[in-house]
């Protein structure tokens, strides 16, 4: 990956909706030069896909929340248990296995706390290995994720 893909990512991120032609033009290309520079790096994984980003009232999605999930056992069975279960588990946004206090935290976004109190009870509890939940109400998203940083190299 060169200077000129890096330089497409910090533009496709910013906004994935304008045209190759643009992308093509304001980035000093010829348009098919840039749609190959864009598929090779859809290929190789470095663009993962496109998405709105929806404003979770529109979805009724009234309460959202962190939960820090502490594992009682850390082997590689429990670990690959409680992944593969959270992947499936309805209302479940994110989960970064993380170092400190908790092993994962998982961001949810559920209709209201009756649905939120039964996806701690019916989902997440009940995956084998899980020792702790803590449930973190979000008041409001100070800053919400705007893509990846750009830092200087």
């Amino acid at each position: 990956m060169d200077s000129l893909d890096r330089d497409i990512l910090i533009a496709l991120q910013r906004d994935g909706r304008q045209t190759n032609a643009h992308l093509a033009e304001s980035l000093g290309l010829s348009a098919s030069a840039m749609l190959e520079r864009v598929r090779r790096l859809e290929q190789g994984g470095q663009i993962r896909g496109y998405r709105a980003v929806v404003a979770p009232e529109a979805l009724d999605l009234g309460i959202q929340a962190v939960i820090g999930v502490r594992l009682r056992v850390h082997g590689r069975d429990s670990i690959e248990q409680f992944e593969q279960r959270i992947g499936d588990a309805a209302g479940v946004c994110s989960c970064s296995h993380v170092t400190g206090g908790y092993d994962y935290l998982v961001g949810v976004a559920v209709r209201d706390l009756t649905a939120l109190r039964e996806l701690i009870r019916v989902d997440l509890a009940a995956i084998p290995g899980v020792s702790k939940l803590e449930t973190m109400l979000v008041l409001s998203e100070v800053k919400p994720f705007a893509g990846w940083p750009v830092v200087s190299r």
